[in-house]
């Protein structure tokens, strides 16, 4: 479900607003030029790779890479996994951006399956917003935010970027992600 739960910055249990209605949450990300929308899915195999996923989704692909002038598009995947080396992968790679950080290009994101949060602090409260399969969201350049994928990581995305390192995270320092609830919590 996708969901959003805004909460002051200093208390993450004040909770202002929770809701999954996508009209609301359209409207409460809009003041920020943040936004989520959903995309008719397309059913593929678990095993389906890069090329057999941006080939379903290529009409959508071609339009958002056009408007935000995406020159890169890719697709990452997290999946429970027998592998011994799984828990480690899928830690570090959880933790790599649970801290607030910003970016200097908008971050772009449609979900092909699974979910994960992406948490965004304005104007002194904090959007955690679950994205799941459907969802595209996009978040300006510059918003101050952290994304969380939970303790078992479980997604495909879409990625778009306009230069190579554009995803590159400038961290704030700002310990508020550790002071708010984790995707598992929020679900």
């Amino acid at each position: 479900m996708t969901l959003l739960q805004v909460m002051a910055d200093g208390d993450r249990d004040e909770v202002l607003l929770r809701t999954t209605d996508l009209a609301t949450i359209a409207a409460e990300l809009a003041p920020f030029n943040i936004t989520l929308e959903q995309w008719d899915t397309v059913e593929l195999s678990d095993t389906a790779g890069q090329e057999e996923i941006l080939e379903a989704y290529r009409a959508d692909v071609e339009k958002v890479s056009k408007e935000g002038d995406f020159r890169l598009v890719d697709v990452v995947r997290m999946k429970p996994s027998d592998d011994p080396e799984w828990p480690a992968l899928a830690k570090g790679a959880r933790e790599r951006f649970l801290n607030e950080h910003t970016h200097d290009e908008d971050e772009v994101r449609f979900f092909v399956e699974g979910k994960g949060c992406f948490y965004l602090h304005l104007d002194g409260k904090v959007y955690a917003v679950v994205c799941e399969r459907g969802d595209l969201m996009s978040v300006p350049a510059g918003t101050t935010h952290w994304f969380d994928m939970g303790s078992e990581p479980e997604f495909c995305a879409i990625r778009f970027f306009q230069e190579e390192d554009g995803w590159v995270a400038g961290f704030t320092g700002d310990g508020i992600s550790s002071r708010m609830p984790t995707l598992d919590e929020l679900v």
